[in-house]
């Protein structure tokens, strides 16, 4: 199918008020800004006006679910529906992301989830978890983590059949370091989080390949002035070049003045935008399973029922935004819409090699948001398909 949009649009970090974008198929065949004055080029007359602000569709290379359902739930009719959620609400690729699972519930998810792969539903594969810190393990079953074996990461490689794309681990566990060299000779992003790592073991790890850091400040030791951590190496090492940081920007996990600090000491190159979404985005308030565990929503923050201890209400269980909304929130808080968006789009398809994503250039896949003046999402294309979904 071919069709020509025309209306404002992001290129390259700009806002121009008149562009063409001329869609053939699932790619972009051309982009033509309009001046004043200039000749309109074929097509223009019959092109479709856009109402709205057209930007880069979302890449969201951390998400567990949304809509009601998850990639959790271990089956192939819910985890298609929570990836089609997103994509209708702007995040048109993304990562379908597990938590901590026994080894033979972990395997059922890499295979059920490599078809979903297959039938680019979702662009591949992330595991938080099980190889993470036990005092940091946040919304992750304490009883099931554990250290790394070559044998069972073998064994998930090969089940993902080349989908698999992250890992997020604690390199100071046993064979942590190992695990970083095992993930990244095989092609796999290796993600720093849920960890009581310091300064010196998050640079070690950076050093055996880790390039991502899994939603900085989450699942970390706070960072004190005389004792770092894995938050200060992190972001220096961003700050580098060297590794892009998660940041689940939605006001519950972070405040909007620490995303705005961190955007403006890394830079919005190494900054990627995610939701960390469960099965509440999109639905609201009430109760939720996520990896076994209870998990309650109340005014829009996820929450484990309870703590490890049995007595008192849990740490924060995943996020119930998307994408688009943080992008709305970060804009809203200050930062111009450009700015906003490269960490939603360019950034994390370049940190996950997505070459054809993130741009609304020729050659490019056809996925736009259309956003409003508010930067909220109005309407969404991917793959060149309008995608029918009532947006607010």
């Amino acid at each position: 199918m071919k069709l020509t949009l025309r209306g404002p649009a992001l290129l390259d970090d700009t806002v121009l008020p008149d562009v063409l974008v001329q869609v053939d198929g699932e790619r972009i065949a051309a982009v033509t800004p309009l001046a004043p004055g200039t000749e309109v080029p074929p097509g223009a007359d019959s092109a479709e006006r856009v109402s709205g602000t057209m930007v880069p569709a979302y890449v969201d290379i951390h998400c567990h679910g949304g809509g009601g359902t998850a990639f959790t739930d271990l089956r192939d009719d819910a985890a298609a529906a929570a990836a089609e959620h997103h994509h209708a609400r702007g995040s048109t690729s993304l990562l379908a992301s597990l938590v901590t699972m026994s080894p033979r519930d972990l395997e059922r998810g890499v295979a059920m989830l490599a078809e979903l792969a297959d039938d680019g539903l979702v662009d591949g594969i992330h595991l938080e978890g099980p190889w993470l810190a036990e005092a940091r393990c946040g919304a992750h079953d304490p009883t099931l983590l554990r250290d790394p074996s070559l044998t069972e990461v073998e064994r998930l490689i090969e089940l993902g059949r080349g989908h698999l794309r992250q890992v997020t681990l604690a390199p100071e566990r046993d064979h942590g370091l190992d695990l970083v060299r095992w993930l990244t000779s095989a092609g796999i992003h290796a993600a720093v989080g849920h960890t009581t790592a310091d300064y010196t073991q998050v640079e070690q790890a950076v050093a055996a390949g880790a390039d991502l850091a899994t939603h900085l400040f989450n699942g970390m030791d706070p960072w004190h002035h005389r004792k770092p951590g894995a938050v200060a190496a992190l972001m220096r090492s961003a700050a580098r070049g060297a590794v892009t940081v998660e940041l689940i920007a939605d006001g519950a996990h972070l405040s909007d003045d620490t995303v705005r600090t961190v955007l403006d000491l890394v830079g919005a190159d190494h900054v990627a935008f995610v939701s960390d979404a469960m099965a509440a985005a999109g639905v609201g308030d009430g109760a939720y399973v996520l990896g076994g565990l209870s998990v309650v929503v109340d005014r829009g923050t996820a929450r484990l029922a309870l703590d490890p201890d049995g007595t008192t209400p849990g740490s924060i269980a995943g996020g119930t935004s998307h994408v688009g909304d943080i992008v709305a929130r970060v804009v809203a808080a200050g930062t111009p819409l450009a700015y906003a968006v490269r960490p939603a789009t360019r950034t994390p398809a370049r940190a996950l090699g997505l070459a054809d994503r993130g741009s609304l250039a020729e050659g490019f896949r056809a996925d736009v948001v259309v956003v409003d003046g508010a930067a909220r999402p109005t309407r969404v294309m991917r793959r060149g398909r309008w995608l029918d979904a009532t947006l607010p």
